[in-house]
């Protein structure tokens, strides 16, 4: 039995209900074959250099796209198989090609993680920022915490705070998904460590999630401890009451008070442990700003 006859009992097998592996290349769109899934689609996502080498000897167009607009490179790159896209590209293979998701083969790559498929992209020309913001190839290596992605993207002079009205920054991306190692390589690749989703700052999703390794790391950073989101909430303000994690904001909020916000000052003077406050503020102010 040839490849291709391989690769189409193969796809039946699935259809009724044969078992596919989680880390399946093919899953990670969760794409389903398409009426016009090609041979050539078919080699490029599973790797099978020798089958792919023959389809385009034999006349296989390349660029051949299905009803989404995908081509063999995405597949390719989906699949992390750089010797398969390498081919695809000395044969004319568009680079910069869009789905109707708006992925390009660079986040394709982004998405399998494959540091291969990444640097060979770049190096024909890939761009690095997307056609659309539906499909951010920094923000996709941020999400699944691809750090090798995320750091040659960032070394190629990708825009590291390029902000997304409904993602926000890629390190806030990486601190909503807990990636701990993406949120530092974007740090120390020089992103605003206060630059968020809005008012929501990479702190903030920090917080939420009771990850004491990166609310460290982003306060060893600089992170703003008083930022307010659009509900008027502080980072300690989303933690759970009494938590370690509530704790270490106290000892923050006490080592580093806000003395021109009125509002934080007062819950800095009314915090319990905190022994700063009677001496410098007579009764009568402390009454007031308690109000506020």
């Amino acid at each position: 039995m040839d490849d291709e006859g391989a690769s189409q009992n193969a796809s039946k097998s699935q259809a009724a209900g044969g078992q596919v592996s989680a880390t399946s290349p093919s899953l990670l769109l969760m794409r389903d074959f398409v009426s016009d899934w090609s041979p050539l689609h078919d080699a490029s996502i599973r790797g099978r250099l020798l089958t792919l080498k023959k389809l385009i000897s034999q006349g296989s167009d390349v660029n051949l796209v299905t009803t989404d607009q995908v081509s063999p490179l995405h597949e390719a790159c989906l699949g992390g198989h750089a010797a398969c896209a390498s081919v695809l590209l000395k044969h004319g293979a568009k680079v910069n090609g869009v789905t109707v998701d708006w992925h390009t083969p660079l986040f394709s790559a982004c998405v399998s993680g494959s540091v291969a498929c990444l640097n060979l992209l770049l190096q024909h020309g890939a761009s690095l920022h997307p056609p659309c913001d539906l499909a951010s190839p920094i923000h996709e290596a941020a999400k699944r915490g691809h750090v090798q992605c995320v750091e040659i993207l960032a070394s190629h002079g990708v825009n590291i705070d390029y902000n997304i009205k409904h993602l926000g920054t890629p390190l806030y991306v990486a601190c909503e998904n807990q990636q701990v190692n993406c949120a530092r390589k974007l740090l120390e690749s020089g992103a605003n460590v206060n630059s968020g989703q809005g008012l929501e700052s990479p702190l903030h999703a920090a917080a939420r999630s009771c990850s004491e390794e990166l609310v460290m790391l982003l306060i060893d950073f600089g992170a703003d401890i008083w930022a307010k989101n659009a509900k008027s909430k502080r980072p300690m303000e989303l933690v759970p009451p009494g938590s370690p994690l509530g704790r270490l904001f106290l000892q923050k909020e006490e080592s580093c008070p806000a003395a021109t916000n009125q509002s934080a000052v007062t819950i800095t003077l009314c915090s319990p442990g905190c022994s700063h406050g009677n001496t410098d503020y007579p009764t009568g102010m402390r009454l007031r700003m308690m109000k506020v």
